[in-house]
């Protein structure tokens, strides 16, 4: 399995657990809002996660950016320490 789609199964994972979401509808064209109704509290909350869980930062200019979870995946895939997985 590669980088990218290791970190998608994780994020795939904080995403159903914290947003309460069905796993099957977390795809990587899926919209943090639009398809999950996450707010801005929500998000803030699954950028935390992620953070902590990947020992990385997401600036405040970076995740205004991130709408979907393609934006999410690529971001961590690109922070990530490549030790993270081993």
């Amino acid at each position: 399995m590669e980088k990218k789609e290791k970190v998608f199964a994780k994020i795939k994972e904080m995403i159903v657990q914290e947003l309460g979401v069905k796993p099957e509808v977390v795809v990587m064209d899926a919209g943090l809002a639009e398809d999950f109704g996450a707010d801005s509290l929500d998000a803030l909350e699954l950028f935390n996660q992620i953070e902590s869980e990947f020992l990385i930062t997401i600036s405040d200019e970076a995740a205004t950016g991130m709408k979907d979870v393609k934006d999410l995946v690529e971001y961590v895939t690109n922070q990530v320490s490549d030790n993270y997985f081993e």
